[in-house]
């Protein structure tokens, strides 16, 4: 009843915009309802939650890799929480060329065959990641990776858990207002730690990515946001700092940096053109 209400209310006011933002709907309706949207409406829908997030993600991690010198394609990610975020996450992280992740949820690894607490969304995830059938714990994993993605609880991970991953580790601890594991924890221990919250350095918010996206699209008069103009998006927001300026306390602009949105703007509009030329 509730997932048919929001398609209602949303469709109906449509009309009079040329895009909708979604927030705070939990996974699985927030799938639900953004594909039905996406299908009924000639405008953009974007869900804030999902891929909001995973653009910031995905600009923090372009600067980490700058900072580490780390290949994409080489990279060993572990994510934890595969709700609406992680899932928009691992799909961002996934098209930009990473080749390795396994993920958790509150059943344990998630792994292709496993019948616990599955959904279409947990289906095509495991069908893209944890190749080689991962079904140890969270600890496990974690030995000898580069980056660990939290976008579930708090301590969920210890630091002798993180200090067993790669040299120049990267965490992103996103759960708030308490993340997955506080940074004064690891310090030291992880080569760059990135939360959600903004008395941290390298704050990831979703701020930083939905302005400056909708600018774009609005001004080519887009139809979706591809997940091409996403990953543009992200690219945008990294390249704010200069490469001389980067450093492992300073992987994302500020939120208040007024440079942000408009680069995202030209960036997401020039792949728009790309895309139809």
């Amino acid at each position: 009843m509730l997932f048919r209400s929001i398609v209602e209310a949303v469709k109906a006011i449509a009309p009079s915009f040329g895009a909708i933002l979604l927030e705070d709907i939990a996974a699985p309706r927030c799938f639900e309802i953004e594909d039905r949207l996406k299908a009924e409406l000639d405008i953009p829908v974007f869900h804030d939650d999902q891929h909001g997030t995973a653009v910031v993600v995905l600009a923090g991690l372009i600067n980490g890799l700058k900072i580490t010198g780390k290949r994409t394609e080489d990279l060993r990610v572990v994510l934890v929480g595969a709700g609406a975020a992680g899932l928009a996450c691992a799909r961002i992280l996934l098209n930009f060329g990473v080749r390795h992740i396994i993920g958790f949820d509150r059943f344990g690894a998630i792994y292709e065959g496993r019948t616990e607490g599955m959904s279409p969304g947990l289906e095509w995830f495991a069908g893209q990641s944890n190749r080689e059938g991962f079904r140890g714990s969270i600890g496990e994993a974690l030995v000898g990776a580069d980056l660990f993605l939290g976008l579930s609880r708090p301590r969920v991970v210890t630091a002798e858990e993180i200090a067993r991953m790669a040299p120049d580790a990267m965490v992103f601890a996103l759960a708030n207002p308490e993340p997955e594991i506080m940074p004064d924890l690891v310090r030291g221990i992880a080569r760059i730690v990135a939360t959600g919250r903004s008395d941290f350095p390298n704050q990831i918010n979703n701020v930083l990515c939905f302005p400056g996206l909708f600018r774009g699209a609005l001004d080519v008069a887009a139809l979706e946001i591809s997940e091409e103009m996403k990953i543009a998006a992200a690219r945008a927001i990294a390249e704010t700092i200069p490469d001389d300026q980067l450093s492992d306390d300073y992987i994302l602009p500020s939120v208040f940096n007024p440079e942000v949105p408009t680069r995202v703007a030209k960036a997401v509009a020039d792949e728009i053109g790309r895309a139809h030329v």
